[in-house]
């Protein structure tokens, strides 16, 4: 039991929070627009995911503190502090509250499941929130929230055993290909989805409850690559499970849409249980992202106060306002939450070039710094990102 605990802590809730509401629509769409050809750019996700978050892990392990505290010991004065503070500061707002407006619209799809459409659950969810928030009762809220949502992931398997897929399709999608036909915005999305940037900042803050320098490294190192595989694996399902349904599901437009892929194992059921997996992952997701953004600011300003200290809770507080907004505008919560993901992809070079920058800092992390795969890695992930940005920035407004 000892060992087995080893892989289950601060990057289990890191898998958690990216098998939000956002993961389940961006996989159901790529299933069913692009049935298994997308598998590869999910499985690129996932190890980008696993290279990044083991250095944000790493910086949290040895410092014991996170990536904003970092930047401020990096960069204690000048020009160059404040571009980067502008930058990074500038990222986490920016897609923390493009993010939370996904986690919010998650919401409001699975309350149309369970009780029915209606205008007010964005200001129901945001109300429900701001209390948890503000209280600072949502540890248990969040752990039942959670639980929840990987019942649904357990669902998922049992599903795409259920249906049979062609194994040999599968495989195929897992070869990396790009032409004419490829969706580069649903690639964008994918990674979007689960490179988070605000996990990055999330994950230091929170090693440091877990690993302390007596522990090993190779076991975090170990615990993260365990716990992003298996969130990983839960997205691989869906779009596998989505691509089944195709014959059924020809567009993703609303939340019965996404509840027809689990129809094969649990009939006209679904709707409840693809209800109940959105709004405890919208919910969980709505209260992870705008207290992300509050350690980065406490971090990057160096404040030293507390969770109820005004400053914190106006950092959050605009995140869940931010959302909130966005979510009652008439846009489709689908739209919603398929933007948010392309907008982290797009802001994701930025912040882990700042961690691969951070990774190579004998200032910071003495001889703890990234190896040459470490590296290589890292360039890798931000350069194969940042084309992908350009090539979907590019399909949208037809640069050339």
């Amino acid at each position: 039991m000892n060992k087995l605990k080893r892989y289950f802590g601060p990057s289990t809730l890191i898998a958690a929070a990216f098998i939000g509401p956002g993961t389940l629509t961006t996989c159901t769409l790529a299933g069913v627009q692009s049935a298994y050809d997308l598998l590869w750019a999910m499985l690129f996700a996932m190890f980008a995911t696993i290279v990044l978050q083991e250095m944000s892990a790493r910086l949290g392990y040895v410092t014991q503190q996170g990536l904003g505290e970092a930047l401020n010991k990096q960069f204690p004065k000048g020009v160059v502090r404040y571009v980067v503070f502008f930058l990074v500061l500038g990222a986490i707002v920016v897609g923390n509250a493009a993010y939370e407006a996904g986690n919010i619209a998650g919401g409001m799809l699975g309350f149309d499941l369970l009780i029915g459409e209606s205008k007010v659950w964005p200001l129901i969810i945001g109300s429900v929130c701001f209390l948890l928030l503000y209280i600072g009762r949502y540890k248990w809220v969040e752990r039942i929230l959670i639980a929840l949502v990987l019942l649904m992931s357990i669902c998922f398997l049992l599903t795409a055993i259920l249906v049979k897929p062609n194994f040999i399709e599968i495989l195929k999608g897992f070869i990396p290909k790009a032409n004419a036909d490829t969706n580069f915005l649903l690639v964008i999305a994918l990674i979007g989805t689960t490179v988070v940037p605000y996990n990055l900042f999330l994950h230091a803050s929170t090693v440091s409850k877990k690993w302390k320098s007596h522990h090993a490294l190779k076991d975090l190192r170990i615990e993260n690559a365990v716990s992003i595989m298996l969130g990983g694996m839960i997205s691989i399902l869906i779009i596998i499970t989505a691509a089944a349904s195709r014959g059924q599901l020809e567009a993703v437009q609303s939340a019965k849409d996404l509840a027809i892929q689990l129809e094969p194992l649990f009939g006209k059921t679904s709707n409840w249980l693809m209800g109940l997996g959105l709004m405890a992952a919208g919910i969980s997701s709505a209260l992870t992202a705008p207290l992300a953004a509050a350690y980065a600011a406490k971090g990057l300003f160096a404040w030293q106060v507390g969770e109820s200290h005004i400053k914190f809770r106006a950092v959050w507080m605009l995140i869940l306002i931010i959302g909130v907004l966005i979510s009652i505008a008439n846009i489709k919560p689908v739209s919603v939450i398929q933007f948010a993901q392309i907008t982290n992809a797009i802001l994701l070079p930025f912040i882990a070039s700042y961690l691969l920058y951070i990774g190579n800092s004998q200032k910071i992390l003495g001889h703890q710094t990234n190896g040459l795969l470490s590296n290589i890695f890292g360039i890798a992930v931000i350069l194969i990102t940042v084309l992908l940005s350009l090539r979907s920035v590019n399909a949208v407004f037809k640069f050339w």
